[in-house]
């Protein structure tokens, strides 16, 4: 852990997200959690081969509950999941495209960076891009997102969050709205993760669904770790139920 903890933070200095701060009222600690990137294709129970994302990385997260506590709430709305997928239902072709590490494209004003102040074995550090773990993030994020793509969403695009779904009614139709996005993209300097893009396939998977001209599928992958959790017994494995659920 703390070899992860110690990469990170370099890699994090090398490209001036994060710096040394002497001193600041607002100290949060750093957590480890793993990270799922990875996609692999397993077997259900019921012998079906579905594809599965896999823990194969760790993710270091400030942990900001102290910080958020005392922050003015952002209630900027995130889009209804069930209207975006029934927009997205019945499209000949889709591209999904991913963000890449999509908080810290944003920058926070130089007077609140202290706040975002975390320490580790290695040093006290400050953000100069918003960090994952800050209760208004999603909300932030998903303002800018809307206001960069206001004129294409709901007409040859979905925006939740770091996730874009760009789709059409034929090959051209869906061409022509990617190079629209992909030009927007590079006039606001936005960054794709072209590891987890995939450009015109006949079926897509967003946000737990997968969408195609044949209709709305939950992803089995999604179903399969319901079924193979344990009955709940106590309180707490209620709750964790409820959450996965």
């Amino acid at each position: 852990m703390m070899e992860v903890v110690k990469k990170e933070i370099q890699k994090l200095l090398d490209v001036d997200i994060i710096y040394h701060i002497s001193y600041s009222n607002w100290v949060s600690p750093v957590h480890v959690v793993p990270k799922k990137t990875g996609v692999t294709v397993i077997k259900n129970s019921e012998g079906e081969l579905v594809p599965t994302r896999v823990q194969n990385g760790w993710r270091v997260c400030i942990d900001y509950r102290k910080l958020n506590s005392l922050t003015r709430k952002n209630h900027f709305p995130i889009p209804f999941i069930d209207q975006m997928i029934e927009r997205l239902d019945g499209k000949s072709h889709y591209c999904c495209l991913d963000g890449f590490s999509c908080f810290f494209q944003i920058p926070v004003t130089p007077e609140d960076q202290e706040k975002a102040t975390f320490t580790c074995p290695f040093g006290t550090f400050a953000y100069r891009r918003i960090s994952f773990g800050l209760c208004n993030a999603p909300a932030t994020f998903q303002r800018c997102m809307l206001s960069i793509f206001s004129d294409y969403v709901e007409k040859g695009i979905e925006v939740f969050m770091d996730d874009f779904m760009v789709y059409g009614n034929s090959f051209s139709e869906c061409l022509s709205n990617l190079t629209n996005v992909l030009k927007r993209c590079l006039e606001y300097n936005l960054v794709l993760n072209y590891e987890k893009c995939h450009f015109m396939v006949d079926k897509g998977l967003i946000l737990c669904h997968i969408v195609s001209s044949d209709g709305i599928t939950i992803d089995k992958a999604k179903t399969n770790i319901i079924r193979s959790l344990p009955y709940p017994t106590t309180v707490r494995e209620v709750r964790s139920f409820l959450g996965h659920a």
